[in-house]
């Protein structure tokens, strides 16, 4: 499957979900999180539309105010460098941290642009109290399609006991899974150093609607 087009998938559940409680988002439940972070994210978007379409770079202020505060971006980029992991340092992977996070801002930004107001249902909510993954599913509803099934994977903090995204699986493509391979080969030959300035590139691209 196709970057863009999983990254597409992965973040369709944001897409046209009802208004309701507006600015509360409970970490400590991960159903209750995602849902939350979901209408928080797009009554915003909703609201700043027009100034959106002036300046499509806010939406990635968007991201990073309303999204990546739930989202273990540090976790996804160590499942990134993968087993190249011993042959880095400390400082290289600090810096592939903060530039993996500034990827996926533009990433997430630009796949924004496609926001068609799907519907979307959330799956019912299952016991977790003794977990420590849980997989968030949802289906994306679009008239005279198949629903998109999409899982979003959320991992406990043992202690603060609360919870963060770090995946998201639509139709059994992991975007992390896909993330890894495109990339734990190019670290492994060139460097961690060399991936985070080509990751760093693509970040300050400008976020663009066609």
């Amino acid at each position: 499957m196709k970057k863009l087009l999983t990254l597409i998938l992965g973040l369709t559940f944001f897409m046209n979900v009802s208004a309701f409680a507006y600015g509360h988002v409970d970490k400590k439940n991960p159903y209750a999180m995602i849902e939350s972070v979901a209408k928080i994210t797009f009554k915003r978007f909703s609201d700043e539309q027009a100034e959106i379409r002036k300046n499509p770079n806010l939406l990635k202020n968007i991201v990073r105010e309303e999204l990546m505060p739930y989202v273990h971006y540090q976790y996804a980029a160590f499942k990134v460098i993968g087993k190249n992991f011993k042959k880095t340092s400390k400082k290289d992977r600090a810096d592939f941290v903060v530039v993996f996070r500034e990827y996926l801002v533009t990433s997430y930004a630009q796949v924004f642009t496609l926001y068609k107001k799907q519907k979307v249902e959330f799956a019912p909510e299952k016991d977790f109290a003794k977990e420590n993954v849980v997989a968030v599913k949802t289906s994306v509803l679009d008239p005279g399609r198949p629903a998109i099934d999409i899982s979003f994977r959320v991992r406990i903090n043992k202690k603060t006991k609360e919870w963060k995204a770090y995946d998201m699986v639509a139709e059994g493509v992991s975007l992390l899974d896909s993330k890894q391979a495109e990339l734990s080969g190019l670290i492994r030959q060139k460097g961690l150093p060399y991936v985070t300035n080509l990751l760093k590139q693509k970040s300050a691209r400008s976020i663009v609607f066609k």
